[in-house]
């Protein structure tokens, strides 16, 4: 397929910059208008030669500790048989983006996670009074298990990432950054996909996105390798939340059309990450809602010059950690 036809594929879906801005108007009384800040990448310890401050979305600080409330909340206000309830295979933020959207909706959610979710992300979504299953070591191995339950149940599923109401939902948070600040590009950690996919599909070709994942689940830049979804590895400190065996069949498009660049990152890199975020800003974040910055951080990718800079810090759901 090529690039023209890529870009028509994704004009002619369902999750447009249009619907993205309606679906903001039907979840904004449920969600966060996270805050952004900036901050001087010499206070990082940062030395390249582009504008001294960068801007951060701080969407962790979002009900649930990630993004993922968005997409959720829509699909839990807007699908047919929501109210005989929810089911999601996760690997923990989702799951708890679920069980919130659920517990505001007054609908029952059953959650499939593998062990290798974050304990954090086990606690809160029993929290929020969801009904948590442990199926497997891995994201697959929970999907199949949420999958055989509903063959016996009148719930409805909820993707994590390969849905439309998902990406609509996600597409919010590009809808807010531009409203918030000036920025020419945008560094967005990517695991199936569901975040970009969103936010590409609202911004198009208005500000530049690069995706960033690390180099043990290098699920979005394989695909754009390939032309298509592809399996990829599923390993490293990011597992549970940026480690599916694809990305998305219905983001990918976005991302073929509109996603510039994507990046991969060290784990050493990620926990280097976390740590200067914890030093500099005094905020936790779980590796997979580091990831972004550790791309900045590392070098992995290199602003152009005066390039006025966005991260979005997405994901907080984690232990409690000491970086002396």
């Amino acid at each position: 397929m090529t690039i023209d036809e890529r870009s028509a594929t994704a004009m002619s879906s369902n999750v447009t910059p249009d619907i993205i801005e309606k679906t903001y108007e039907i979840i904004r009384p449920h969600v966060r208008k996270t805050p952004v800040i900036e901050a001087s990448l010499k206070d990082f310890g940062i030395d390249i030669p582009s504008r001294e401050q960068v801007t951060f979305k701080l969407e962790f600080m979002q009900h649930g500790g990630s993004f993922k409330a968005r997409g959720a909340m829509n699909s839990v206000l807007t699908r047919e048989g929501a109210n005989n309830g929810v089911v999601a295979a996760s690997g923990g933020n989702h799951g708890v983006a679920v069980a919130y959207a659920a517990r505001q909706a007054g609908v029952p959610a059953n959650i499939f996670v593998p062990s290798i979710s974050s304990p954090a992300k086990m606690k809160k979504i029993e929290s929020f009074g969801a009904k948590l299953n442990v199926a497997g070591d891995l994201y697959a191995d929970a999907l199949a298990a949420s999958e055989a339950y509903l063959e016996s149940s009148d719930a409805i599923s909820i993707h994590a990432y390969d849905q439309d109401e998902t990406l609509a939902g996600q597409g919010t948070v590009a809808l807010e950054f531009t409203q918030q600040c000036n920025v020419d590009m945008m560094l967005v950690a990517t695991g199936g996909g569901g975040l970009i996919g969103g936010m590409a599909a609202y911004l198009q070709e208005r500000t530049k996105l690069v995706s960033v994942e690390p180099e043990a689940a290098p699920t979005l830049h394989d695909a754009l390798a390939a032309g298509k979804p592809v399996d990829a590895p599923g390993g490293g400190v990011a597992a549970d939340s940026l480690a599916p065996e694809q990305v998305g069949q219905k983001m990918f498009p976005f991302a073929a059309a509109y996603v510039d660049e994507a990046v991969l990152v060290t784990d050493d890199a990620i926990i280097a990450a976390q740590k200067q975020l914890w030093d500099t800003l005094r905020t936790v974040l779980e590796p997979g809602g580091a990831a972004a910055f550790a791309a900045l951080a590392s070098g992995a990718y290199k602003p152009e010059l005066d390039e006025r800079v966005g991260v979005l810090l997405c994901g907080a759901n984690t232990h409690a950690v000491s970086f002396d």
